[in-house]
C-alpha cells in the first residue's frame, strides 16, 4: 500500500452522527459523514474503523457484500452490527443491512424475508438492544396519505407534503413520529407493540439507552430543559419522570446518554435550543430521579453528533468523533445547517468510578515506563503485552492502518 493510499483512508477518519461500539476492548467505528469541499459527504458503508483501546492504534477493514446506501442508526447485537434505515441521497429508506463481525473477513448481507410490518423509512431514530431484539424509537422520516391517516396524531406530527410515487401513491408526508418498532433478530420478524401510559412527544435526533428492562428516552425536542421518559420493556407503559426545572440540564439534542451502572444514566454535549455547542456532562440517577453535573475535564471539548460507549473498565464512558462546532445559516425564512469542518477524530475518556489498583498501576508504568527499563521484560507474557500496549498509547500513537 503505497503513501496515497494509507493516507486517504486516514483522513477519513474524523466524522459526525455515526455508529461505535465497544467490544473486547476495541472500539468499532461505521458510517457517519464529515465535509470535503464545503459539502457534507456521506463516508463509505463498505468499511469500518477499530481502536485498540489499550494502545490507542487504529486498523481499517474492507466490508464487502451488499452495502447499505445509507446509515443512521446501527446496532451491535450477538457479534453482528445491524444498520436500519437512514437518509441516502435520493431520499429515506427502510431497509436493513447486517455484517457478521466474528468472521475473519466482514460482508454486508441485506436482509431480506422478513416477516410482519416493517416500519416506514427514517432517520434520526434510536435502538435499544434488548434479549436478541433491535427496538427501535422515534425519528423524522415519510409516511404515504394512507399510513397518516391510519396513524395517530399523537404518534405521527405532519411537518411536510410533497408529491412523489411510492408505488401508486403520489402524496407523501413528511414528520416526526414517536413509534415503537420491534425487530427481532432470531425469527427476522417486526411487530409494533401497544403501548401505554404517558409517551414522548414525537421527536428524532434525541438520546436514547439501555438499564436492565427498561429504555430511556431524553432530549431532541425544543424545550428549555432536558426531558426523561421511561419504557417498561415487558409491560411497555412509558413513564415521564417530573424533575424540577431548575435542577436539570438545558435542553438539547444530537447528544449522547450512557449507562454507567444499574440505575445511573451520563448525559454529555450536544446541540442547544439556542444552537449552541455543549461541553457540559451530567448524571441523572434513576432511583432518586436527580440530576447531577459533573465535574467535566473535558471542558476544552464540546461536541455534537458524537457517540459515547461505555468502556470496559469501571465505568469508564469512551467519547469519539463528532462535531466541535455546529454552524447555522439564517435569513428571515428559513434556518439551514451550514457544512463546518469541524468533525474530530480524537478518542478520550470520562472516569465516572474510582480505577482499579491494577489499572492505575498500569496507566502508571505506560506513562513512566522509563523508569523500569528492563524490569519490564520480567513481567508474565500477557501482562507484558498489555503493559507495551499502554505504553504506545500515552506515547501518543497515531492511527495505524492494517491492511
Amino acid at each position: 500500500m503505497d503513501a496515497a493510499e494509507r493516507s486517504a483512508p486516514v483522513s477519513r477518519l474524523g466524522r459526525s452522527s455515526h455508529t461505535a461500539f465497544i467490544e473486547d476492548r476495541t472500539l468499532y467505528v461505521w458510517g457517519g459523514y464529515q465535509v470535503a469541499g464545503g459539502e457534507e459527504m456521506m463516508l463509505p458503508s463498505d468499511e469500518i474503523w477499530l481502536c485498540d483501546l489499550d494502545s490507542g492504534t487504529w486498523e481499517w477493514k474492507k466490508i464487502t457484500g451488499d452495502a447499505p446506501p445509507a446509515g443512521f442508526c446501527g446496532s451491535h447485537v450477538n457479534g453482528a452490527l445491524y444498520v436500519f434505515a437512514g437518509c441516502e441521497p435520493v431520499g429515506y429508506t427502510n431497509e436493513m443491512f447486517s455484517v457478521d463481525l466474528t468472521e475473519q473477513s466482514y460482508s454486508w448481507k441485506k436482509v431480506t424475508d422478513t416477516k410482519g410490518t416493517t416500519p416506514s423509512p427514517r432517520n434520526k431514530h434510536s435502538c435499544w438492544v434488548h434479549r436478541d431484539r433491535l427496538i427501535f424509537f422515534g425519528g423524522y422520516g415519510c409516511k404515504t396519505i394512507g399510513e397518516v391517516r391510519n396513524a395517530s396524531t399523537a404518534n405521527f406530527v405532519v411537518e411536510d407534503m410533497s408529491w412523489t410515487t411510492i408505488g401508486n401513491a403520489l402524496l407523501r408526508c413528511w414528520g416526526w413520529n414517536n413509534e415503537v418498532s420491534v425487530f427481532d433478530t432470531l425469527t427476522a420478524t417486526w411487530s409494533t407493540p401497544e403501548t401505554q401510559g404517558s409517551a414522548p412527544d414525537p421527536r428524532g435526533c434525541h438520546a436514547s439507552a439501555l438499564l436492565g428492562n427498561k429504555g430511556y428516552i431524553s432530549g431532541g425536542v425544543e424545550k428549555t430543559e432536558l426531558d426523561m421518559f421511561c419504557l417498561d420493556l415487558k409491560t411497555w407503559t412509558w413513564t415521564q419522570f417530573d424533575v424540577s426545572p431548575s435542577c436539570a440540564p438545558l435542553g438539547r439534542s444530537m447528544f449522547t446518554m450512557t449507562p454507567t451502572s444499574d440505575h445511573t444514566l451520563f448525559v454529555y454535549g450536544g446541540l442547544s435550543t439556542d444552537g449552541k455547542t455543549l461541553n457540559d456532562a451530567w448524571q441523572f440517577n434513576t432511583q432518586t430521579r436527580e440530576w447531577n453535573k459533573m465535574v467535566n475535564p473535558h471542558k476544552d471539548k464540546p461536541r455534537v453528533c458524537h457517540t459515547a460507549c461505555l468502556g470496559s473498565d469501571d465505568d469508564d464512558v469512551v467519547v469519539f468523533g463528532g462535531s466541535s462546532e455546529m454552524r447555522f445559516l439564517m435569513d428571515s425564512v428559513v434556518i439551514l445547517r451550514a457544512p463546518s469542518d469541524n468533525h474530530c477524530r480524537d478518542v478520550f475518556v470520562f472516569q465516572t468510578q474510582p480505577h482499579s489498583l491494577f489499572r492505575m498501576c498500569e496507566d502508571f508504568i505506560g506513562r513512566n515506563s522509563e523508569l523500569f527499563g528492563k524490569q519490564l521484560n520480567c513481567l508474565p507474557s500477557k501482562v507484558h503485552k498489555k503493559i507495551n500496549k499502554r505504553v504506545a498509547f500515552f506515547s501518543n500513537t497515531k492511527p495505524v492502518l492494517t491492511a
